[in-house]
């Protein structure tokens, strides 16, 4: 009779600021998952790093630390997918979450028996997105296929990159350096360094120009 081979059991890390959602999660994982925990974004990152778990589970409030914590996971873990969970669904919070490299925003309300079935899709690199925000998605993705580079009058084809134009598009939208930082979850140095080189490429020197360019002289293109 053959051996039987252990299966490798997938590696949740469960991160929350109240112990009572960490344990509520760990409890709808296992024994199927191995979890380990952390109750602070700062903690998150850390054991993300160490550990390189295959699902990081963040119950971290996206508007302080949580969507920072994202980037910096999907940074430096590119292998875990990272899954955002809120305690309110939002749109603007779930595009900033897509933003920031989550593969799932979901709420903490979720079914427990779902859990499961959630990570194993995110393991088969599924995205996890509640049903009513699938078409934002979609939108989202062709925008960004699409808007690669931008053709100004007298000035000829300007390539941005996806991340200038994220930030391009908040200035379009009047957000200050602190509201960009807080919707990709990058630092406010990160964000002026890209306001700079938009400004750069696009031959101005303030961001009101930008604004002017990209709302009454520029016209989207695809790349040649």
């Amino acid at each position: 009779m053959s051996a039987v081979v252990p299966t490798k059991r997938t590696h949740v890390l469960i991160a929350a600021d109240r112990l009572p959602t960490r344990v509520g999660l760990r409890l709808a994982l296992e024994p199927e998952a191995r979890c380990t925990e952390a109750a602070d974004a700062e903690s998150a990152v850390d054991a993300a790093v160490r550990d390189r778990p295959d699902v990081c589970l963040l119950g971290l409030d996206p508007s302080g630390q949580g969507l920072r914590a994202v980037h910096e996971i999907v940074s430096r873990v590119p292998s875990a997918a990272v899954i955002l969970l809120t305690h309110k669904l939002d749109e603007e919070e779930f595009m900033a979450a897509v933003r920031a490299g989550a593969s799932g925003y979901l709420t903490q309300s979720l079914d427990p028996t779902r859990l499961p079935h959630v990570v194993r899709g995110a393991l088969r690199g599924e995205p996890a997105v509640p049903r009513r925000f699938v078409s934002r998605l979609l939108d989202e993705l062709r925008m960004r296929e699409r808007r690669r580079s931008v053709v100004l009058a007298g000035r000829g084809r300007i390539a941005l990159t996806a991340r200038e134009w994220q930030v391009a598009d908040l200035l379009v939208r009047s957000a200050s350096t602190s509201e960009i930082a807080t919707e990709l979850g990058v630092a406010p140095v990160t964000v002026r360094r890209h306001v700079g080189s938009v400004e750069r490429k696009l031959g101005v020197s303030t961001r009101a120009e930008v604004v002017e360019l990209l709302t009454a002289e520029a016209d989207v293109a695809t790349p040649a």
